[in-house]
């Protein structure tokens, strides 16, 4: 379990001021640095643990987020050989074709996206709840937008049809790859792929649909963590003695089935935004590879919806019981179910 010991809020702080080292360099140098003092502030975070599972899980992500590093570096240094300067805009108007697809690989690594997702469900699997929290969300930030600034500076159709491959490719494995795991944390990396493979296609349509996206996922994502994390439950076997019974397993599958974008939930409306701007675009295939790969998560979603609350029935009466965390979450719950339909009502009144 996650302990918020002292030094656990400087690892925090350097974790933070990493990556907005990262995200607001304008050189390729300072990417790079942003990117290692990320890594340095997170890295203690997941080897202060008494667990093996999660020291295992700290030396796999030093290893693959190394990895990244170097091929980010490596590809810098080739588009360095060609105009150089480290500054980004100079570089991004004579890249290289190898070095840039040496840069683009390095930030997959770093995102865990296909081709390059087999590090994240294993990881995600033997780290605590809070740690899960800042590797789903938080760490996805910087090579997120770094990927969204190399779109924005070369945006050539070869680029566009190697983004919509990795994102198809992702949504597929986060779809499949969920469907024979009994782990939640598992399960939650490969929700993890499918959803960074929708938020790489919003940024062929968009960038404030990316945003949007992102924004939806972290909150939901929030949500999600901090009630596995209070009730404590690390297998899909034990989801159905959640603390509180009825109110608390309801909470966590309501989350998972907004997670897979069931409709009207807040999840949906986020899909259904990328859906609606990449219409638009020629690239009809690949928004149908994205549906499908959200429809096999929801498909184990929706399973294990029926198998818990069918087999709770018979248990448990499922009302709330008061206690003091549960105010909030059901303003979340209240707020993530009763989004969608207000957000899909205002766009009816502004179409009519």
């Amino acid at each position: 379990m996650f302990s918020m010991l002292p030094f656990n809020y400087m690892f925090l702080f350097v974790m933070g001021l990493g990556t907005l080292f990262s995200v607001s360099s304008v050189h390729w140098l300072g990417i790079w640095a942003g990117l290692e003092m990320n890594l340095i502030g997170f890295l203690p975070m997941l080897v202060y643990q008494k667990s093996n599972s999660e020291s295992e899980s700290a030396v796999k992500y030093f290893v693959v987020q190394a990895m990244g590093s170097s091929f980010l570096m490596f590809g810098s240094l080739l588009v360095y050989s060609l105009s150089f300067s480290w500054e980004v805009f100079n570089n991004l108007q004579s890249l290289s074709m190898v070095g840039f697809i040496i840069m683009m690989s390095g930030l997959c690594i770093k995102l865990g996206v296909f081709p390059f997702h087999f590090w994240l469900p294993s990881v995600m699997a033997g780290l605590p709840w809070m740690t899960c929290l800042l590797l789903a969300t938080w760490q996805k930030l910087a090579p997120l937008f770094l990927v969204m600034s190399l779109l924005e500076f070369n945006n050539s159709y070869w680029f566009i049809i190697l983004i919509c491959i990795l994102s198809s490719g992702s949504a597929l494995v986060g779809g499949l790859g969920g469907m024979n795991q009994t782990q939640i944390r598992a399960l939650l990396g490969y929700s993890s792929i499918g959803h960074l493979g929708w938020m790489m296609f919003a940024m062929i349509s968009s960038e404030w649909i990316m945003k949007i996206y992102l924004g939806v996922y972290v909150a939901i994502s929030l949500c999600m963590f901090v009630m596995l994390w209070l009730s404590d439950n690390s297998t899909m076997k034990n989801l159905d003695s959640l603390k509180n019974s009825g109110f608390t397993q309801l909470s966590v599958i309501l989350m998972l089935l907004s997670l897979g974008g069931l409709p009207p939930l807040l999840g949906f409306i986020s899909k259904w935004l990328v859906v609606l701007l990449g219409v638009e675009k020629p690239y009809s295939m690949f928004i149908f590879i994205l549906i499908l790969g959200s429809l096999m998560s929801l498909f184990y979603y929706l399973s294990l919806f029926f198998s818990l609350t069918l087999g709770s029935m018979k248990k448990y009466n499922l009302v709330w019981s008061y206690s003091s965390y549960n105010l909030p979450l059901l303003t979340i719950i209240i707020m993530n179910m009763l989004g969608g339909l207000f957000i899909v009502m205002l766009n009816m009144l502004f179409t009519f």
